[in-house]
């Protein structure tokens, strides 16, 4: 069960007007259809995309532009999801090609 905290400050909540110039962390991931967690992560990553009047994260409209390209253009969204490199073993045998056999 969610605390109270993740109420407040976890979720998505819609803003009163989609257009204004400032926004919480909270309007703006609504607004972009983000997660609060992944839209934090974001910020922290590129801080020059936000403003701390504070301890408040706030966005401009300008700032959410700019987030808006650089989630298009595959920002840190699959950071994770790398495959790793696994180590063989064993070396794999060299192919070699065979002589063709004759018939006498």
């Amino acid at each position: 069960m969610p605390g109270d905290k993740y109420e407040k400050y976890g979720r998505p909540i819609p803003p009163a007007d989609t257009n204004q110039d400032y926004m919480t962390v909270q309007e703006t991931a609504h607004v972009l259809s983000v997660s609060v967690s992944w839209l934090r992560r974001f910020l922290r990553d590129h801080p020059k995309m936000c403003a701390r009047p504070g301890r408040r994260i706030v966005t401009t409209r300008a700032d959410r532009e700019a987030i808006i390209a650089a989630n298009r253009l595959g920002g840190t969204a699959h950071r994770g999801s790398k495959r790793r490199a696994t180590r063989r073993s064993r070396p794999a045998p060299a192919r070699t090609a065979s002589p063709l056999k004759t018939a006498a």
